[in-house]
């Protein structure tokens, strides 16, 4: 089964109340949620009160992407503020794997699952060391910082790659792809091994229960 995360980096906060029914009424399975802090990423985005918001309007399962240069620090922010997954970037922890085990340990000490990933430059391969110790993989298939990105095809052999060595190991962690996602790409992560697909752009600015039927 395919889990659909809706960005709400791109919903239409204008239209909040009626764009949040559409959700519900789909068969969207999780809100996807980036967390920016304007120095890891050239962006600013959510503080914890929005997720808090988010969690009292929503049963939807809260997935939330720190893209920050502390991610110990904000992790506890944001579990505290109702995460249910937390997913942070080896890079903001100099790919130590020391300091990446530690905070994989204190997010699911905390009742919390824990994800990992890697901009689109950095070898996929960084994130094979701790296919048994996370959740899930993020694969980001744009730069990240911004919606509404082209999808980077080489993301596809990442997916693939990653999948291979997670079904070796019989891992129950997901693979999912964020960026560039729409019912084409979408489908090409499929095939090449992803569990759950987040949209942004395609879904809050086209038919909401449309775009999220077509990436099931």
């Amino acid at each position: 089964m395919t889990i659909i995360a809706p960005s709400v980096l791109s919903l239409d906060y204008s239209r909040f109340e009626q764009q949040m029914l559409d959700l519900h009424a789909s068969k969207a399975q999780w809100l996807h949620f980036d967390v920016m802090d304007g120095h890891f990423v050239p962006n600013l985005t959510f503080g914890p009160d929005i997720l808090k918001a988010f969690r009292k309007a929503s049963h939807l399962f809260l997935d939330v992407h720190l893209m920050v240069e502390d991610p110990d620090f904000f992790s506890d922010v944001f579990i505290d503020a109702g995460a249910q997954m937390i997913t942070f970037h080896t890079e903001a922890l100099d790919n130590d794997s020391q300091r990446i085990m530690a905070l994989i340990k204190k997010i699911r000490d905390r009742g919390v699952k824990a994800g990992l990933t890697v901009k689109p430059k950095t070898p996929v391969e960084t994130l094979f060391p701790y296919v048994g110790e996370v959740d899930l993989f993020l694969i980001m298939s744009v730069e990240p910082g911004f919606g509404g990105q082209s999808f980077i095809p080489q993301s596809l052999d990442k997916i693939a790659s990653l999948r291979k060595l997670i079904d070796q190991q019989q891992s129950a962690a997901l693979i999912e792809v964020d960026g560039g996602i729409n019912s084409y790409t979408g489908s090409l992560c499929k095939q090449a091994g992803a569990n759950v697909l987040v949209a942004g752009s395609y879904v809050f600015k086209e038919d909401i229960i449309v775009a999220v039927d077509s990436l099931w």
